[in-house]
């Protein structure tokens, strides 16, 4: 019973991590894209989002709620699971890894992102706009530490979602999982520029 019950959760944690968590990732990026237009096109985008209908059921039930269950059983699993690299150091195996410890460090990366921006909002001590994040990211190794996270993220949905059309059987083949491979690269690649010009254009 108890593999039972893991398997589904496990299936849920997957599910959760394309399914809201990935798609607000992208959604969260292309935002923070419209920095490259400048000052006036980010606040307009951000307010955009900020005064949605519902916007705090949306943040707790469709963000705070599932990533939060990503991230603890993601933790979870990264404990507990085992890795074979020095054994078996093969591509996949190699990936699986870095799956795990991007994870983890997103768990670090997030709180703090959270707590820059949207607990200091929420404190009432200062507004998330453009000039919230020049402030954050005029550290040098503030901004280091978002690109990081920026990247980490954008792999960690990227090849995530190559587990996920495995792990549900949706890519039986070599040939399927290896074409997925190439266009999850793609998605990774162009998520990671998307979120770090966006970074840029605050600095």
């Amino acid at each position: 019973m108890k593999r039972e019950s893991e398997f589904y959760w496990r299936r849920l944690h997957s599910l959760l991590g394309i399914i809201p968590v990935g798609l607000f990732l992208t959604q969260h990026l292309v935002i923070n894209h419209f920095a490259t237009q400048g000052e006036e096109a980010f606040n307009t985008a951000s307010n955009f989002m900020g005064n949605l209908p519902f916007v705090l059921f949306l943040e707790w039930f469709v963000i705070y709620i599932p990533l939060m269950f990503h991230a603890f059983y993601g933790v979870y699993i990264a404990f507990t699971s085992s890795n074979n690299v020095k054994k078996y150091g093969t591509f996949r195996n190699w990936m699986y890894v870095l799956q795990r410890f991007t994870g983890v460090f997103l768990v670090i990366f997030i709180a703090w992102h959270i707590y820059e921006t949207r607990w200091q909002k929420a404190i009432g001590a200062a507004e998330v706009d453009f000039n919230m994040m020049v402030n954050i990211l005029e550290n040098p190794w503030m901004l280091a530490f978002y690109i990081l996270g920026v990247v980490s993220a954008t792999f960690h949905l990227a090849n995530g979602i190559w587990s996920f059309l495995v792990s549900w059987g949706i890519t039986h083949s070599p040939r399927s999982q290896q074409v997925t491979t190439y266009v999850t690269l793609i998605i990774f690649v162009a998520l990671s520029v998307i979120g770090i010009r966006a970074l840029l254009a605050f600095v």
